[in-house]
């Protein structure tokens, strides 16, 4: 009765997840923030849809265009927003990285005042002036709800820029192996190939972490990084390929063992970097002794 059930399905069984319970809870799964905030400014953008449709039946083009540029400001200014906060995200996830291209929720803002401004000038009767007011208020009040896009770039201070740019632009490239990698194992809509999926993505966004905590690492896991991710992208694409066409259970089973293989491998180089890393560690503790004994000072000995 002591022992722990491992059926087929169970974690770390044939057809079930691999255990992933040594990784932190939700490694490498997004996080959605501020979706109520978010809901509720969309909700709020729909009356000045209505209210345009209302105005084209009504004969009164200016007026129903006006509404409209409302709501597409204030629509623009919702997605961009999310868009942002999925950035911010992925910036706050990484232990080095660029600031986001383009300062998204920044953007919102801008545009969420935009269709404020419209709706206030036009659908309220308030003209410009008051309408331009209401504008400035709405995208105040947006970036105090939602915050700034991260500015600046962040992480491996102690190393040079060159350093900093090329762990960044490597991990950038491999993250983005990985949602393409991500977004074609969804087509296949099976749960215990999603469930491995994001068990393998953990395993190496692990070692995405490790390598920016230490760029000397990324020399050693180069490979890793683009030749096995790469590879593991396109093997998900033609299984999702063939799985729509014919679903094949030796296939899926195939792929499955894939995936595994691939998570252990990138396990073992992770742990392999981490050892590497106390070598280094003990030479140089060794060397400082060393240097110490020929300076006359004894280490002290642990009780």
């Amino acid at each position: 009765m002591a022992r722990r059930y491992g059926g087929d399905f169970s974690p770390g069984g044939a057809g079930g997840p691999r255990d992933s319970s040594r990784r932190p809870p939700l490694s490498g799964v997004p996080v959605r923030r501020w979706t109520a905030r978010l809901t509720l400014v969309s909700v709020a953008a729909f009356p000045m849809l209505i209210a345009g449709i209302l105005e084209l039946g009504s004969g009164n083009p200016l007026r129903a265009l006006g509404e409209l540029g409302a709501f597409a400001g204030m629509a623009s200014g919702v997605w961009l927003t999310r868009e942002g906060l999925k950035a911010e995200d992925a910036f706050a996830a990484r232990t080095v990285a660029h600031p986001p291209r383009a300062p998204r929720k920044i953007a919102g803002a801008v545009a969420m005042g935009i269709g404020v401004t419209l709706g206030a000038a036009v659908g309220w009767d308030l003209g410009l002036t008051q309408g331009a007011l209401y504008g400035a208020l709405a995208t105040a009040a947006h970036l105090t709800a939602f915050g700034l896009d991260p500015l600046r770039a962040k992480g491996l201070a102690e190393h040079s820029d060159f350093d900093r740019d090329r762990v960044a632009g490597a991990v950038d490239k491999a993250e983005t192996l990985l949602a393409d990698l991500i977004a074609q194992a969804g087509r296949v809509r099976d749960r215990t190939v999603t469930a491995r999926v994001e068990s393998f993505a953990a395993a190496a966004r692990d070692m995405f972490r490790r390598i920016e905590a230490d760029p000397r690492d990324l020399a050693g896991a180069r490979r890793y990084l683009g030749v096995y991710l790469s590879g593991a992208r396109d093997a998900t694409a033609q299984f999702a390929d063939l799985w729509a066409r014919t679903p094949d259970t030796t296939a899926r089973e195939d792929y499955l063992a894939l995936l595994d293989d691939l998570e252990l491998q990138f396990e073992a180089k992770s742990a392999t970097l981490i050892e590497n890393d106390r070598s280094a560690l003990d030479i140089e503790i060794d060397v400082l002794r060393d240097r110490l004994k020929q300076e006359g000072v004894r280490p002290r000995k642990m009780e």
